[in-house]
């Protein structure tokens, strides 16, 4: 019985054995790719609302009945366009009735230069006294003041005709109208229609006081052009199908101040807008380019382990040793991963086949095309073996 206890560990031994020797002479084939230099950009994500660069309300500037319209609601109109006519017969009255004023004034000004060169030589012969010399004088200037306000008047009258007109401020689109044909407008009925500019547009977000201050920790001033740097705190925004929109913008403006009710403040960013895909007073979601680190060390997520000790890499050295290397990590990017310390540029390390390796045995590294081609060539060789 002892005998056949011996032979049965002695076999089990020997099992274990060739194990390993096959262990030793075929070490794992894993597949490598070298660490990388890469520019990483840091992106912290935000809810906005896109509004128009400029929205103007077009008013009613005079009194009046509304007589008719000459644009189609919803559509482009262009700046200086006539948009709404206001029955104008009182304005044109109030015009003629300047301009008769003012001949009427003109005429007495030429009156009263009349009489004072009349009287100046008689004053001068003491033919006239000083007191009537005085009054021709103060006449004249009299009438020329009557002949001053008579024009402006006449200058008002023919900016109030002007405002039967009314026209567009501005290029862009206008809105539905908001008063109906024949009504009395001016005064408390004054807004018409809008105009809203939007081949251009703003979007505006919210950060939180720990974003602004990591933005300042990174001497990234919000709202303003930095030309020492390769680069600016532009947005990307999203489309209504969370597709992201083709135009980037730029942030203008950041709030001096924190919303003390949410411990936000308010930041804009200016955008393209030339096919109006965008609409004012829709909601988007904002990627806000916050910082970019460059020239650091990346490697894929998926070379990373995690542990109780920490993270961790494998790494194939010149010898084909596999070495187990913690490593301290960033920030991550379209699944890279920063590794601030504990890997260098250029160092082969293992993306595929970890979960065979331990520290110090050794492996075969191969590239990820070599890897597709021994996966290619071994199906290919069952493909024959079914065949036959």
């Amino acid at each position: 019985m002892n005998s056949v206890k011996c032979i049965s560990i002695f076999c089990l031994f020997c099992v274990l054995l060739n194990a390993c020797k096959k262990t030793v002479e075929n070490p794992p084939i894993v597949e490598v790719e070298p660490a990388r230099v890469d520019n990483i950009e840091i992106y912290g994500e935000y809810v906005g609302m896109i509004r128009a660069s400029r929205n103007v309300e077009i008013h009613a500037r005079v009194e009046g009945f509304l007589e008719r319209m000459t644009f189609s609601e919803g559509k482009k109109v262009e700046a200086n366009e006539p948009l709404f006519y206001i029955n104008d017969k009182l304005y044109k009255a109030k015009v003629e009735k300047a301009e008769a004023q003012l001949k009427r004034d003109e005429a007495q000004a030429q009156k009263a230069e009349s009489d004072l060169a009349r009287i100046e030589p008689l004053y001068n012969q003491n033919a006239a006294s000083r007191l009537d010399l005085d009054n021709a004088r103060a006449a004249l200037n009299m009438s020329k003041a009557d002949v001053a306000m008579s024009k402006a008047d006449l200058e008002q009258a023919k900016l109030e005709l002007g405002y039967t007109v009314v026209r567009s401020p501005l290029s862009g689109y206008i809105s539905e109208r908001y008063v109906d044909i024949g009504t009395l407008v001016g005064n408390s009925k004054s807004l018409l229609a809008t105009v809203v500019k939007r081949d251009t547009v703003l979007v505006d977000f919210k950060l939180t006081s720990l974003d602004y201050l990591r933005s300042q920790r990174r001497n990234v001033h919000l709202g303003e052009l930095d030309t020492t740097r390769s680069w600016q705190p532009t947005v990307i925004v999203t489309l209504a199908d969370n597709s992201v929109y083709s135009e980037k913008g730029v942030v203008d403006f950041a709030s001096p101040q924190v919303d003390p009710k949410t411990g936000t403040f308010g930041v804009r960013a200016e955008l393209p807008n030339p096919n109006q895909v965008l609409l004012p007073g829709q909601f988007t979601r904002v990627k806000l380019l916050l910082d970019v680190l460059e020239n650091v060390v990346v490697v894929p997520r998926k070379a990373i382990s995690i542990e109780k000790g920490g993270a961790f890499i494998f790494v194939i050295r010149p010898d084909n040793v596999v070495e187990k290397r913690y490593v301290e990590t960033g920030p991550e990017q379209d699944n890279k991963i920063v590794v601030t310390r504990g890997l260098s540029a250029k160092e082969n390390i293992v993306v595929e086949g970890y979960q065979k390796l331990t520290h110090g045995q050794k492996a075969i590294p191969r590239t990820h095309a070599e890897m597709q081609a021994i996966l290619d060539e071994e199906k290919s060789q069952e493909v024959k073996k079914e065949d036959k």
